[in-house]
């Protein structure tokens, strides 16, 4: 009701957010379409709709491509993580389709900040540890009560409801004393004074409870909180997804986003499978029902560790865990041993983690994954007879990955290690010991380590890379780059690694840093994944381009390459993930091809005094028609992308003393020279010519100009060909006076492919350089009719443009409203250029890669090399 209800429909329209109508009863379809067609839900801008009469729901989220929700309203409640974005909470489908794991999460994370309220200093970093290890002794206990594992439905949090007082002055207490009790054995309980009423709660052991037991004191708020809490169905807890969620609730910075660490199972499975998952099912498919080759296999498994040296909460090896008993139930099951107990062991998961409390969670995580698969393939009576106590086993180590010994974690065949740590959830840091021994078998590494580029990472992360690249190359790289190469100085110990990386390793100035360090070590690739938008969290890392490397020992086999569903074998994986040789495309100091020389615009150094915006230039010329001719426009990548006008003050050498009296340019030359004797070295240099760039290109007819970045949603690389009137500015790259068959190659496919393969990335957009992308590329020996085409073909291309005047780059080379014309003229373009190299158009991309490579190699090697090299001097 009221002014700000702007609804067409009669129901309620909140502005951004949702629009709601109750209906007549049958009628509830028709009315989500309406809600969806209605123009004031438009206008409003509203992401929800919803209806129900009653009996039935529907909602339907309009800004994404998740199917409706059609359910009894009953059945609504189920359902309300649909709608998490109305409370500001981003996540994604699998977290938001997981009803129980929300709400856990939701409730204690307002519990742990309750608690915080009332005891600030276990917020510390001194007692946050402390804190998550209370947290994650909740966790097991309200989930043991209704497994089960504790006698009664609700013992714990009955235990806590009746024997705590209502205002919880003694909560604490009361917790405190059920904590000791499970960490004490029956029959030692009445000497430890353990009260009768805790009595009833078995001995978890496993070192869950020991230390101390030290509980934060409750507000009656926090104490209503526990006991909703305690009033969820903790069976139908997911372990890798609430592992993931929980995560946030001890970060400060994390509260906000569920599931911002949350790694989907088929997103984990393009990791698992090709590793070693896929040749454990081939291994069961050709056993069939012979009872030895089962055996064996059974056994194989038994021995096969998983490490993951940055496994947060355990995501990976939970998943691989599920597998893995999928398989051997399997197992079991032909050789009629259904119910035989598992002879995978927890311990043969191991992982690093930093931060302390995802390192506990992954450790509770794989302890709840083991109890539901001995219920789901075992039964109850037999999942709760082997479960207590746990053992007191650290498979989970919390340390710096890049600085620990990962031998230490998992100890090369036969060699046993001995040291125990105080508690189950307790290793000091960078202490990394193993206390159980070591059965051999196969290890494989697998995981998501942290991306975090160059010039984002910590003094300390420059450290850490800087203690494994010797030779002082490491600044530039993303942090990934160090969990690979330590991967491949350990592969002779392991059997292989399976690491999920951001794709600006397969890139630009990553390759010839990283990649030899890969060869040097022996190391090969077996299987790669075309690059993939790889979404942990809508919000924070929808825009990450990934893909997933595996790395074995360098052998014959074969090796294969992933697109999307299919995979195809090749003979040899590249360092930029296509079929060829392991060769590293190096920078060049001009084009291979003999095409035109290419450099970077124009820098000025000058500190902004010698640019104009439009209206400073007009008012120029206006006023003082004798430096008219001192003004220039001037173009980086953004004014010619965007079409943004700009211009510069532009004088010759022996134009000094004229600029530096002229009264309306004076002040600027002074400020420029007050800017470059306040500056670098670099600015030093030219504090003798104040009226000018640092650098003072410019062209005699036209010029190209290439932006420096670009889109990667567009189909085509927007380069511009400009008069020679304007100045190109260090923020483009320029070929001055240059051919139209040079243009004709920057605006092709097979070029924009090349170089968003050889030049990298900025985050997602295409970086161009000139002596990667200009410079390398391969083009084979143009006749004169080649020459012709190709120019025809560019001269329609600037034609087409010209149809759309005053339309900007941005809007021609939009991929959703590129115009027609303009792009058949593109099409015909990549089809002249294409034939040239094969005789007929391409079929895609990696086709194009794997003959440019081909070309490439012939191109930079040997006799190949000097005949070109003659061509492009004579030329």
């Amino acid at each position: 009701k009221g002014e700000s209800n702007k609804s067409d429909l009669g129901g309620v329209l909140q502005t951004n957010n949702i629009h709601i109508a109750v209906c007549k009863p049958g009628e509830v379809t028709r009315t989500l379409a309406a809600l969806k067609a209605s123009p004031a839900t438009v206008r409003a801008k509203a992401r929800f709709v919803l209806t129900t009469d009653g009996d039935l729901f529907e909602a339907e989220d309009l800004t994404t491509d998740d199917a409706p929700i059609s359910c009894t309203y009953a059945d609504f409640p189920n359902h309300f993580g649909f709608f998490l974005p109305l409370a500001g909470i981003t996540t994604v489908k699998q977290v938001r389709e997981s009803s129980f794991d929300i709400r856990a999460t939701s409730r204690l994370n307002r519990l742990y900040v309750e608690l915080l309220k009332d005891n600030p200093e276990w917020g510390t970093a001194q007692r946050r540890h402390d804190m998550n290890h209370f947290m994650a002794r909740l966790i097991f206990c309200f989930f043991a009560e209704d497994t089960e594992i504790f006698n009664g439905t609700r013992a714990f949090t009955s235990a806590v409801e009746t024997m705590s007082a209502k205002d919880s002055a003694n909560t604490h207490e009361v917790i405190s004393t059920l904590f000791r009790a499970m960490n004490t054995k029956t029959e030692e309980r009445a000497a430890a004074g353990v009260p009768r009423w805790a009595e009833g709660f078995p001995y978890v052991n496993g070192g869950l409870f020991s230390g101390s037991t030290d509980v934060p004191r409750f507000s009656r708020i926090a104490r209503s909180y526990l006991l909703h809490i305690g009033s969820l169905d903790w069976k139908k807890i997911n372990p890798d997804i609430f592992g993931s969620m929980i995560q946030a609730v001890a970060d400060d910075d994390e509260r906000g986003t569920l599931g911002m660490h949350y790694t989907s199972v088929p997103n984990i499975l393009k990791v698992l499978n090709p590793l070693f998952l896929d040749d454990l099912r081939e291994k069961l498919d050709e056993a069939g029902e012979n009872g030895r080759m089962l055996l064996n296999l059974r056994k194989r498994m038994s021995k096969i560790r998983v490490f993951d040296p940055a496994c947060g909460s355990g995501n990976f090896l939970v998943i691989a865990y599920k597998e893995m008993r999928a398989i051997e139930a399997e197992i079991s099951r032909r050789r009629d041993e259904a119910d035989r107990r598992t002879e995978i062991p927890l311990t043969n998961f191991r992982g690093i983690e930093l931060r302390d409390f995802p390192a506990e969670i992954a450790r509770l995580a794989l302890i709840i994954a083991e109890y539901q698969c001995d219920v789901l393939y075992r039964g109850q009576k037999e999942a709760l007879r082997d479960f207590l106590p746990l053992d007191a086993q650290n498979w989970i180590t919390c340390g710096n990955a890049l600085r620990l010994d990962w031998l230490s974690i998992c100890p090369p065949t036969g060699t046993g290690v001995r040291h125990h740590a105080d508690d189950l959830f307790h290793t000091p840091l960078n202490q990394a010991q193993i206390d159980f021994e070591n059965e051999g078998g196969e290890t494989y590494i697998c995981g998501n380590p942290p991306y975090i580029g160059g010039k984002k990472q910590s003094a300390e992360q420059k450290s850490d890379l800087a203690a494994i690249f010797f030779e002082g190359q490491h600044k530039n790289l993303d942090y990934v780059c160090g969990f690979f190469v330590k991967a491949c100085r350990f592969i002779d110990s392991f059997d292989k690694a399976a690491l999920v990386t951001t794709n600006s390793i397969n890139q630009g100035t990553h390759v010839p840093v990283l990649w030899p360090e890969v060869f040097r070590a022996n190391c090969e690739l077996e299987f790669a994944y075309a690059p993939f938008k790889w979404a942990n969290n809508a919000a924070n890392n929808a825009g990450v381009s990934c893909t997933i490397l595996g790395l074995r020992v360098r052998k014959p086999g074969p090796k294969y390459i992933y697109n999307g569903t299919t995979r195809r074998e090749v003979s040899n994986i590249s360092p930029y993930l296509v079929e060829g040789p392991d060769r590293i495309v190096q920078s060049e100091t001009k084009p291979i091809s003999g095409l035109s020389k290419m450099i970077t615009g124009n820098a000025a150094y000058d500190g902004g005094h010698l640019f104009l915006d439009s209206r400073e230039a007009q008012a120029l010329r206006g006023s003082f028609q004798e430096i008219s001719g001192n003004i220039r426009s001037v173009l980086g990548t953004s004014e010619f992308i965007d079409g943004i006008l700009r211009f510069c003050l532009w004088f010759n050498d022996d134009e000094l003393d004229f600029a530096a009296s002229h009264p309306a340019v004076a002040p600027r030359i002074a400020s420029v020279r007050s800017y470059r004797e306040t500056g670098g070295d670099v600015a030093k240099t030219l504090i003798s010519r104040p009226h000018q760039f640092r650098y003072r290109h410019e062209a005699k007819n036209c010029q190209i100009l290439v932006p420096q970045v670009s889109s990667e949603r567009r189909e085509y690389l927007p380069v511009g060909y400009l008069g020679s009137d304007a100045i190109i500015t260090h923020l483009g790259h320029a070929i001055y006076d240059p051919t139209l068959v040079d243009l004709s190659v920057l605006s092709s496919k097979l070029h924009l492919t090349w170089v968003s393969t050889i030049c990298g990335k900025l985050e997602t957009r295409l970086r161009y350089a000139s002596n990667l992308g200009w410079n390398t590329f391969p083009l084979p020996i143009l006749t004169d009719k080649n020459k012709v085409d190709l120019t025809r073909c560019a001269e329609n291309i600037l034609l087409a443009r010209e149809a759309h005047f005053p339309a900007t780059i941005a809007e021609l080379y939009d991929p959703a409203t590129m115009p027609d014309d303009l792009r058949a003229a593109h099409d015909r373009n990549d089809e002249v250029l294409e034939r040239i190299y094969i005789g007929r158009r391409f079929k895609n991309d990696t086709e194009r890669l794997e003959k440019l490579f081909d070309l490439y190699i012939k191109m930079t090697t040997g006799s190949s090399k000097a005949t070109r090299t003659r061509m492009a001097a004579t030329s």
